[in-house]
């Protein structure tokens, strides 16, 4: 097995992905170059969000030493995630308001990506062997290409209890 095929390091690319993205809206400066970023950012957020909540998080809720907390604490985040991503998409771009639905999204996200790099993706190391971590990588590829551009996607907000209960 490569690392690549590891879900943990392929979750941890996009992470990197996500942090590139922010730092080039810091850059950007005209509305169409915003929207550019910003829109391809916001996608990836979504989509990760929902590989995360079909791949991973049934597998943590259920093995991890803290896997329920961690599980109902990161559906909580992706669903502020997901809410400041929709919030933008009300306002024009540049503007104020989208600004601050932007840095709300980033915001949330900068502590989301610190709480599974420190807390839930270690906690899933150390349950799942490297079989399952190929296995997950394999699906997490797959559903990417399944859902391309987002395709067939709700980015519907989850309950963070009702996930974790329904995952046991």
């Amino acid at each position: 097995m490569t690392t690549m095929d590891d879900i943990t390091a392929l979750i941890l690319d996009d992470h990197a992905a996500f942090r590139r993205g922010f730092a080039r809206l810091d850059d950007a400066r005209e509305p169409a170059e915003l929207l550019a970023i910003w829109e391809a950012l916001a996608l990836h957020l979504d989509i990760h969000a929902e590989a995360e909540e079909a791949i991973l998080y049934p597998h943590l809720v259920k093995h991890g030493d803290d896997g329920a907390d961690e599980t109902e604490d990161a559906i909580g985040d992706h669903n502020k995630i997901r809410d400041a991503i929709a919030e933008s998409k009300r306002y024009e771009v540049g503007s104020d308001e989208w600004w601050a639905a932007v840095w709300r999204a980033r915001r949330e996200n900068s502590e989301h990506l610190a709480e599974e790099e420190d807390e839930a993706l270690p906690d899933f190391r150390r349950h799942a062997g490297v079989e399952l971590r190929a296995e997950l990588g394999a699906r997490w590829l797959k559903f990417y290409g399944e859902h391309k551009n987002g395709r067939n996607l709700p980015f519907l907000d989850k309950d963070p209890s009702k996930y974790v209960a329904d995952h046991r």
